[in-house]
């Protein structure tokens, strides 16, 4: 009996995988045991096929493969490689030292090509820590999994590369990991191409300083959709360690693109209105990241926010607030990370008019009461700021001039980032939409005129405990704005202006 590491996914994490195979006497046969699912019973045939027309020998006895540990469900093709190599070592065609301390993953074709597997940065980084020295993978996957230093990454075309890198004909040099420069992006959406909307704008730049959640709220056609598009133009680009979380969240959801290396630029995520809670929030009967997660330190755009289930929306407010959704199953729980930055675009009645001087409303009472309806107040007191798009005036449609370009913002919005990581220093926090309430009196520190105002506000505006953390949060934000250590009572009353809903 012969065995090697490979490995499989839970959640986002990969765990090892021993893959024993028996060669015994007895009629052709080839068994698959150890709790695999149909993509991996299928492989049987595949890795038949693959061994034939790469030239190597099957052998047309009995085979038995185990893997190991046999109580925890396996999945994907991730086993199609080792196998193969499984079966090749039993039959001596493959020295057993030159699998040591490796792990081997990889999809097989018919005709011997190994395929890219989601999840390869997961597993590299598995690789790191069980000790094994190389992961022999997809050349497809090699950019990702190079991320993870302390492992040689071997990127393999084919089976018959393998087998020959391992017997010694031809070696396959390591991928060398580049670090990446930072990316020049030229967006389709620019502030610059917005027409007016100033106050809507800088609310904007404030939330992409402070990862604040922002609700859109006006009639159709006044820019909400235009300017939530926008955001990511003058958002910074991922950290080293956010970038890792984010490619291998899209590596596992099986949504990285070929050949590539950390994501530089943040997520933007905009799924139809249609979408259920398991697709916003993941889930299924083999846990998948869903949309909240695949947004992680990105953004989540959710246009037409009350034709969204409220069931779906519902399961928003959890990872919301905690930062994380945990799937719960009989066998185990998996919890993905979803820290984002929702923002979010509604018309203030179902014709739209209702806020619109120029257009006469004609919904009922009852139609505009039940539309408020779809969207519990729990759910509205998670918005920071509540930002009014209202239709322009003639004037300002047909000025030419443009207005205050993307990067202009973008500098801004780096350098309160950057007060705040030195603020975060020793903390596992990254902007001030994460400061917990016991960190308040360290990080927000308000002067007296402030803390006048905001006690005033918590009885005039009727601020909820939430709601008057956020306003604190977002007051932060700005005065990090205005390179302000201290929040000034300018600061509170901006941040104010922003939670209300009506």
């Amino acid at each position: 009996m012969f065995s090697l590491t490979s490995a499989t996914l839970i959640g986002l994490e990969a765990i090892p995988v021993v893959i024993e195979t028996d060669i015994a006497f007895g009629l052709g046969a080839f068994h698959i045991v150890g709790l695999p699912d149909a993509a991996i019973k299928e492989s049987r045939e595949r890795i038949r096929a693959s061994i034939k027309n790469a030239g190597l020998p099957f052998p047309r006895t009995r085979i038995t493969v185990n893997l190991a540990p046999a109580d925890i469900k396996k999945q994907g093709p991730f086993f199609d490689l080792p196998i193969a190599i499984s079966l090749l070592l039993a039959q001596g065609i493959i020295p057993p030292s030159s699998i040591e301390k490796t792990v081997i993953i990889g999809e097989l074709g018919l005709n011997g090509d190994v395929r890219a597997v989601p999840g390869a940065l997961a597993a590299a980084s598995m690789a790191k820590k069980i000790g094994a020295i190389a992961i022999f993978i997809p050349q497809e996957n090699a950019a990702e999994a190079a991320c993870i230093q302390g492992v040689a990454v071997f990127p393999i075309p084919s089976l018959k590369a393998l087998v020959s890198h391992l017997s010694g004909e031809k070696l396959i040099p390591s991928f060398l990991f580049q670090e990446m420069p930072e990316e020049i992006i030229s967006w389709t959406t620019d502030l610059s191409d917005i027409k007016g909307q100033h106050h809507a704008k800088r609310g904007l730049e404030i939330a992409a300083a402070g990862a604040h959640n922002v609700l859109l709220k006006g009639p159709p056609g006044t820019g909400k959709t235009l300017l939530a598009r926008s955001l990511p133009s003058f958002l910074p680009q991922l950290s080293q360690e956010e970038a890792i979380e984010s490619t291998t969240i899209a590596s596992v959801a099986g949504l990285l693109p070929s050949h590539t290396g950390l994501l530089k630029t943040r997520p933007f995520r905009s799924p139809h209105h249609s979408a259920s809670a398991i697709a916003l929030v993941g889930g299924g009967a083999w846990p998948r990241p869903g949309e909240v997660s695949l947004a992680h330190r990105g953004v989540l755009f959710l246009d037409e926010l009350p034709e969204f289930s409220r069931q779906a929306l519902e399961h928003l407010r959890q990872p919301l607030e905690d930062g994380y959704v945990t799937i719960a199953r009989a066998s185990s729980s998996v919890r993905f990370p979803s820290r984002f930055l929702l923002i979010a675009a509604m018309n203030p009645c179902p014709c739209g008019f209702a806020d619109d001087p120029k257009r006469l409303c004609q919904c009922s009472p009852n139609a505009r009461e039940r539309y408020a309806r779809k969207l519990s107040g729990p759910l509205l007191d998670r918005f920071d700021l509540v930002i009014h798009v209202p239709n322009l005036e003639s004037k300002i449609l047909l000025d030419e001039q443009g207005g205050e370009p993307s990067e202009q913002v973008r500098r801004r919005v780096c350098r309160a980032r950057k007060r705040q990581q030195n603020r975060f220093l020793s903390l596992p926090l990254v902007t001030n939409a994460d400061i917990p309430p016991s960190k308040f009196k360290e990080f927000c520190q308000i002067d007296d005129e402030g803390k006048a105002l905001l006690a005033k506000a918590l009885e005039t505006q009727h601020l909820s405990a939430r709601g008057f953390a956020r306003v604190q949060k977002v007051a932060r934000t700005i005065a990090d704005l205005d390179d302000s250590q201290t929040i000034l009572t300018s600061h509170i009353a901006e941040a104010l202006q922003y939670r209300t809903i009506a």
